[in-house]
C-alpha cells in the first residue's frame, strides 16, 4: 500500500506539472489525488473510526487555510472591481522602460506583501499589457512580475500561502518572519532585476494612460484603503485575539462587506449588483483553492502514513545540513508546487525540534516562497502570469530562469550571513 500511494502521489504531480500539454485543469488532478490517496489509505488495514477521525482532524487545519484565502480572495477582488489598483498605477508618469521596470517591479513586491502574489502578478500582469505594445518587452517585464511577486510575499504572512500555512500551524510569526526576511527577499527581487534592468538602458516608450469611468474614484479610494488598512489588522487581531487568522479575514470580510453596502444603496441595481460582495465571490480564484484543497489532503495522507517523517530522516541523514535541507526543499518548488512542499516540512520536522520562530521556519518560508520562480509553473503567481501572456516555457527557462537562480542564491547568501552575525 505504501508504493502505491507513492505512485499516486507522483502520479498526481505529474498531471499537476503538464496541466496545460494534458489540457487538464490541476484542481481536478489535486482533487482526484487527494481522495486516492485517502482511499489507499483506509484500505491499508487501519481501523476505518481511526481513519476517518484522522481525516477529519487533518481537515480542520485544511479548512483554516482555504477559509483565509477565501476571505482575502473576496476582499482583493472587491477592492480590483472598484478600480482601487488603477489608483496606484496612475501614478506612473515615465517613459523610459529601465525606469518603468523598476517602478513596475518593486510596487509588484511590495503590493504582495499586503495583498497576495498571485494577485498582485495578474493586476500587474494585466497593467504592463495596457502600457506596452512590444510582445518582447511584455515578456520579460512579466518574467520580472513574477519573481517580484514571489519575493515579497515570501516575507509577509498575507503574501504567499506558503508563509500563511506557517502562520496557521504556528511555526513563525509576523512580527518576526518579517524583520528576519524583508532584506533577503528584497536581494531576491534586486539582484535579477539589477541585471535585467540593463537590457533597457535608454529605451524609451508611448505611454497610454487607461480611461475610467467618472464618479468611480471616490468610492475606488475608500474602498482601496478600508481593504489594504482590514488585511493589515489581521495579523493584529490573530495577536491580541489568540483566534485563528480565518476568523480575522471574515471580521475584514463582514466590515467591508458593510461599508460597500452603504457606498452603493442608492445605486441602480445594475451598478450596485458589479460592485457588490456577491458578485466578488463569483469572479474569485475558486479552482485554486479546490487545488490547495486536493494537495493538501493528499499531503496530510502521506503524513497519516509516516512518510514524511521518513522523508526528514533521509533528508537529515543525506544531506546532515539545515541549510542545505530548505535550499533543497525551495529548488523543489520549482518543479513543484510550494503549498505541499511547506505542508511536507510542517509534517516532518516537529515544532519540539524546530520551535515557533527557528530560523528553519524562516528558511523554509524564504526558499519555498522564492524557488517557484526558477521555473514558471512553479508557482501559483507564474502560472497565472503564463495564462495572460501565453509565454513559452521554454523561453522562460533560457531568459529568466537562471535570474531567478541567482537572486534566489543572493537571499540564502544574505540570510546566512545575517543568522551568523545577528543570532
Amino acid at each position: 500500500m505504501t508504493a502505491l500511494i507513492i505512485i499516486i502521489f507522483i502520479s498526481g504531480y505529474f498531471a499537476i506539472a503538464f496541466e496545460h500539454p494534458l489540457k487538464l485543469n490541476k484542481a481536478a488532478s489535486a482533487l482526484l489525488t487527494g481522495v486516492f490517496c485517502w482511499t489507499v489509505y483506509i484500505l491499508s488495514g487501519v481501523e476505518k473510526e481511526e481513519a476517518v477521525e484522522n481525516l477529519m482532524h487533518h481537515l480542520g487545519d485544511i479548512s483554516s487555510i482555504l477559509f483565509f484565502l477565501l476571505g482575502a480572495m473576496t476582499i482583493v477582488e472587491l477592492i480590483d472591481s472598484h478600480g482601487g489598483f488603477n489608483l496606484i498605477t496612475d501614478q506612473i508618469k515615465t517613459r523610459k522602460k529601465g525606469k518603468l521596470l523598476w517602478i513596475i517591479t518593486l510596487l509588484t513586491f511590495f503590493i504582495s506583501a499586503v495583498l497576495d502574489n498571485l494577485t498582485t502578478a495578474i493586476v500587474m500582469t494585466s497593467l504592463v499589457a495596457r502600457i506596452l505594445s512590444h510582445k518582447e518587452d511584455r515578456l520579460w517585464f512579466v518574467g520580472m512580475i513574477v519573481i517580484a511577486a514571489n519575493a515579497g510575499g515570501a516575507f509577509s504572512p498575507l503574501g504567499d500561502v506558503t508563509t500563511t500555512m506557517l502562520w496557521i500551524g504556528g511555526q513563525i510569526s509576523p512580527v518576526n518572519i518579517i524583520l528576519h526576511l524583508f532584506i533577503p527577499s528584497i536581494l531576491v527581487c534586486l539582484v535579477p532585476l539589477s541585471l535585467m534592468s540593463s537590457r533597457f538602458r535608454n529605451q524609451t516608450f508611448e505611454f497610454k494612460k487607461q480611461d475610467h469611468q467618472p464618479g468611480d474614484s471616490r468610492d475606488a479610494k475608500i474602498v482601496l484603503i478600508a481593504g489594504l488598512s482590514l488585511l493589515l489588522f489581521v495579523p493584529i487581531f490573530k495577536t491580541v485575539t489568540h483566534l485563528p487568522p480565518f476568523m480575522g479575514i471574515f471580521l475584514a470580510l463582514g466590515l467591508l462587506w458593510i461599508l460597500v453596502s452603504i457606498l452603493h444603496g442608492s445605486k441602480p441595481p445594475e451598478q450596485k449588483n458589479r460592485l457588490s460582495v456577491t458578485h466578488a465571490l463569483e469572479k474569485i480564484d475558486t479552482p485554486s483553492i479546490l487545488f490547495f484543497l486536493g494537495i493538501l489532503l493528499a499531503v496530510s495522507a502521506l503524513e497519516s502514513f509516516h512518510l514524511l517523517k521518513e522523508l526528514a530522516l533521509f533528508l537529515d541523514n543525506a544531506l546532515g545540513n539545515t541549510y542545505l535541507i530548505a535550499s533543497v526543499l525551495g529548488l523543489l518548488s520549482a518543479v513543484v508546487d510550494n503549498v505541499p512542499l511547506v505542508a511536507a516540512a510542517q509534517g516532518m520536522y516537529d515544532l519540539a525540534d524546530f520551535p515557533p520562530d527557528h530560523f528553519f521556519w524562516e528558511l523554509i518560508a524564504l526558499t519555498t516562497g522564492t524557488g517557484g520562480s526558477v521555473i514558471i509553473i512553479g508557482s501559483a503567481a507564474g502560472v497565472a502570469a503564463m495564462g495572460i501572456e501565453n509565454i513559452d516555457f521554454m523561453w522562460y527557462i533560457k531568459k529568466i530562469s537562471w535570474l531567478a537562480l541567482v537572486g534566489f542564491a543572493a537571499g540564502i547568501g544574505f540570510f546566512i550571513i545575517q543568522r551568523s552575525l545577528f543570532s
